[in-house]
């Protein structure tokens, strides 16, 4: 709801003077597989917990984000991806293409800006020592009985994570075409499950149908390790240069909002 919200206003902002900008917004959500897709995917690995339902990397339509990106970069009719969050009890399916919005249409002003937004929208691909340190960290922190260890990382087989993580390295191509980002961060990352009720309690207002409180919570369950993993990169900068050069040119195209 709270991502919602900003990029309305964003967009509306955009479109409005002083800027009156044509801009459309393209949600990381619209990519998802198709149900039929994401059903596949999840029983040629029935063993990743991870990839069980929508979510993580390796669960969207890259080539179809791709070739979004591409057509509106030439200034081509574009039919932009809708998914209904709602279809199939709350699983989500696409919403058949016929129904999608098309911009740049002859005799319409050209897209001059697009938002794209998504939970996991600059997430960048951790050298392999590194995510097995993080890992290792977190189980241990789970195995302590002293550790007060909320996460979901130590909870998950080392395996599942790496194919998360091999997987996100397609992403870069999309985080690579960006021109600026701003990152929603939150105080404490579990907010991000109070967030995702609120975000149910609304589709299920508008649809009649959603998921329960408890798959929600596993919902969320199969994506917070990602969160854990990723969450540092991104704080750190999702343009830096990883080449070690001291360009900081980059620091310009990032902004950060904490939410408490």
């Amino acid at each position: 709801m709270l991502m919602t919200m900003k990029v309305s206003t964003l967009q509306k902002t955009l479109r409005s003077p002083p800027y009156s900008l044509p801009t459309v917004t393209l949600s990381l959500d619209d990519i998802y597989l198709t149900h039929a897709d994401q059903v596949a995917l999840a029983q040629s690995h029935p063993e990743n917990p991870l990839i069980q339902h929508r979510g993580q990397p390796s669960t969207h339509d890259l080539p179809l984000g791709q070739k979004v990106f591409q057509s509106l970069r030439a200034n081509q009719p574009t039919a932009i991806p809708q998914y209904d969050k709602s279809a199939f009890a709350g699983q989500g399916d696409r919403v058949p293409e016929s129904q999608w919005e098309v911009v740049n249409q002859d005799g319409e002003p050209k897209i001059k800006a697009v938002i794209f937004e998504g939970w996991c929208v600059g997430f960048r691909p951790l050298d392999d020592e590194v995510l097995k340190q993080k890992w290792e960290d977190a189980v241990k922190q789970r195995q302590d009985a002293t550790s007060k260890y909320d996460g979901r990382l130590g909870y998950v087989k080392f395996e599942d994570v790496k194919a998360i993580n091999d997987a996100l390295r397609d992403y870069d191509a999309l985080t690579n075409s960006l021109d600026a980002f701003i990152h929603i961060d939150a105080e404490n990352s579990r907010f991000v499950y109070d967030w995702r009720q609120e975000q149910e309690r609304t589709l299920i207002a508008a649809k009649g149908t959603g998921m329960t409180v408890e798959q929600v919570n596993h919902f969320v369950d199969g994506y917070y390790p990602s969160y854990e993993l990723f969450t540092e990169t991104l704080r750190n900068g999702v343009f830096r240069p990883t080449d070690g050069s001291a360009d900081a040119e980059w620091r310009d195209r990032q902004l950060r909002t904490l939410w408490g």
